[in-house]
């Protein structure tokens, strides 16, 4: 009897709506593919309406009766992320928001107001626009880790990157604040008698469009070490256990159940003390509040 969930393991989702950020491309994608293949309404939140509606007519190549939506974000401006949620406050209930979009290593970039992309776009839009919704969603709020926030330091001394920008530790640090944010979103969604509950989720190593920023040299290994690493559509089942598990409870984290979390089904996955650190995370939300201009009031 094999243990692990996979896309296999999601039930029918008819009847329910699904928020995805980032649904255009890699476990968005994949993501939205098997929710809406299962019956469910799944509203594409992205950037750019070009290629989500390219996405849309893909999946339905496979799901004739796919029910997709489009909903522009930019989780880099806050202004974009404050005009998106009043449209989606504006329309039907959400069951599950998953929050998958995010950067990887870019070049040194801002945010709109000015934050390094990775921490900006990975946290504080996610943050936010969470903080907006989430009275709207009923179910699940999902929130997308990595491994990556294992080697994490929290450091809000140069949230611009102007003295200095080392784009691995930044990551880092982005995926750190998504645990810590779920973590302390769960626990303030419980003292609320919410019946909305927060859970994490990694895809292990993933092949996505995230590796695009990878030197060049270990972008050309890639289909060598390919075997040994998730697909994307493999990467998304942390995701999709997240978003629909039976058995998932608040506060759980799930990730690939192989070596090293890499590769594999999922099921639990563990995430580090300073992750779990109640206190780390009670700052963490009290300068995101600040540094977004959005308290979301729990």
């Amino acid at each position: 009897m094999r243990s692990g969930f996979t896309a296999d393991d999601v039930g029918a989702q008819t009847g329910r709506r699904f928020l995805v950020t980032g649904a255009n491309a890699g476990l968005g994608f994949e993501t939205t593919k098997i929710l809406a293949a299962r019956g469910g309404h799944v509203v594409l939140a992205c950037r750019d309406q070009a290629r989500a509606e390219e996405v849309m007519n893909r999946i339905r190549v496979d799901v004739p009766k796919a029910d997709l939506s489009f909903q522009p974000l930019d989780l880099a401006d806050l202004d974009q992320v404050r005009d998106a949620a009043k449209a989606v406050l504006a329309g039907p209930r959400i069951d599950v928001l998953i929050n998958n979009a995010g950067v990887m290593i870019p070049p040194r970039t801002l945010t709109k107001e000015g934050y390094e992309l990775q921490f900006g776009v990975n946290h504080l839009g996610t943050f936010a626009f969470t903080g907006l919704v989430h009275p709207h969603v009923t179910d699940r709020i999902v929130i997308t880790a990595s491994l990556a926030h294992k080697s994490g330091e929290m450091d809000y001394s140069d949230l611009d990157a102007s003295r200095s920008y080392h784009k691995w530790p930044r990551y880092q640090m982005s995926k750190l604040a998504n645990l810590l944010h779920m973590f302390e979103l769960d626990r303030r969604l419980g003292a609320a008698a919410r019946a909305t509950q927060a859970i994490g989720c990694h895809p292990g190593v993933a092949l996505t469009e995230l590796t695009r920023h990878l030197p060049l040299p270990l972008r050309s290994m890639t289909p060598l070490a390919a075997p040994f690493f998730n697909s994307a559509a493999q990467g998304a089942w942390p995701t999709l256990q997240a978003a629909t598990g039976a058995h998932v409870q608040g506060g759980d984290y799930l990730g690939p159940q192989g070596l090293g979390e890499v590769s594999g089904r999922s099921g639990p996955a563990r995430a580090t003390r300073d992750a779990r650190d109640p206190k780390l995370a009670r700052e963490l939300w009290e300068r995101s509040v600040d540094l977004t201009g959005i308290d979301p009031g729990l």
